[in-house]
């Protein structure tokens, strides 16, 4: 049998209440008493159930999730599954505000990092923006012993204490393979289309890719990078000029959002089935161009899983317990049109 509270109070010679101060690390213990307990404790093996220990003191977690605002379908999944959460909330011991910020907008995140610092939660889940005042905030919330845990963009270098996210760099990587081996020997250069290079995770992919199309891929032609914003309309404004300017273009690698603007200006020329396109995350848009042949392929993460793990990793932070890491690794999904899910996980 497990080791109980009543073990250790018989085992240090003190009350339950004693026992309870010491494990609670509220005053009023003498030093030698604390040592007796604490000796008890390592003596017995006790391992404190902290989630029964919540759940008896009645303890909820108030988190803010920190999220673009914007069209961008992957992010709207994101929110919903946020929601999803929030309507959990009374089993789970939850208290969540979702705050909105205009997308790639760093002063904006800013600002709103520190609004979330003065909300004094157990904890904050952010898509972030790779830049100085950002990073400043983050380390100001985690200097306050806030937890912070970074979603589907990573923020290096500024103390967060997780990130919930696919390894993006690996991501690029397995586009470039694709794209090369879907290409075959064929001629024709091939486009980059991002949404913002502001964004780590966007950085990170073509780096990822541009790494294994030079490595591997030599003889093809990278075209410089096109930024979209992540909006459809300003991406479909974009392709439309990109086919008239490259009437030979072989390939487009989409590693943002937009994807709608993308599959239309596509579809518009002609090229749905002439431009091998590669392109990021399961959403209805991306779903019906897979379906179509206008996509060849998807890289996708499922948002509710790194949801879910955001809220782990930062309910552990506040109960001072261990992350379990290989239950938080968000796996890379690739999709076909030939293995699509029934329905959108």
């Amino acid at each position: 049998m497990r080791p109980t509270v009543h073990d250790i109070a018989a085992e240090a010679g003190v009350s339950l209440a004693t026992v309870d101060r010491v494990l609670n690390n509220r005053p009023g213990v003498r030093s030698v008493t604390r040592e007796r307990v604490e000796q008890a404790i390592a003596t017995l093996g006790y391992v404190r159930d902290v989630a029964a220990a919540n759940l008896a003191k009645s303890r909820s977690y108030p988190l803010v999730f920190i999220l673009p605002a914007g069209e961008n379908s992957f992010m709207r999944g994101l929110e919903a599954e946020v929601r999803s959460a929030m309507s959990r909330s009374a089993t789970e011991r939850l208290d969540i505000t979702i705050l909105s910020v205009p997308a790639f907008d760093a002063p904006a995140l800013a600002a709103a990092l520190l609004d979330a610092r003065e909300r004094r939660p157990a904890g904050v889940a952010v898509v972030a923006v790779d830049a100085p005042d950002v990073t400043e905030a983050v380390k100001r919330l985690r200097d306050d012993g806030i937890a912070v845990v970074t979603l589907v963009s990573d923020l290096p270098g500024s103390g967060r204490d997780h990130f919930a996210g696919v390894d993006n760099v690996a991501a690029g990587r397995t586009a470039g393979s694709l794209m090369g081996r879907f290409l075959g020997g064929g001629e024709g250069p091939v486009a980059v289309l991002a949404g913002s290079m502001l964004v780590r995770d966007h950085r990170d992919r073509l780096e990822g890719f541009q790494a294994v199309m030079s490595g591997d891929f030599a003889s093809r032609r990278i075209l410089p990078v096109i930024e979209g914003q992540d909006d459809p309309s300003l991406v479909e404004t974009l392709v439309d000029a990109l086919l008239g300017q490259h009437p030979d273009l072989a390939g487009i690698y989409s590693l943002g959002a937009g994807n709608r603007g993308l599959v239309a200006a596509l579809e518009k020329a002609g090229k749905g089935r002439a431009v091998c396109t590669i392109a990021h995350e399961l959403t209805p848009h991306s779903r019906a161009g897979l379906l179509s042949g206008t996509i060849d392929a998807l890289l996708n993460q499922n948002a509710g899983h790194e949801v879910r793990s955001a809220i782990r990793v930062l309910k552990a932070k506040a109960d001072g317990l261990p992350v379990i890491a290989a239950q938080e690794r968000i796996r890379i999904d690739i999709f076909l049109k030939d293995n699509l899910p029934l329905e959108q996980e």
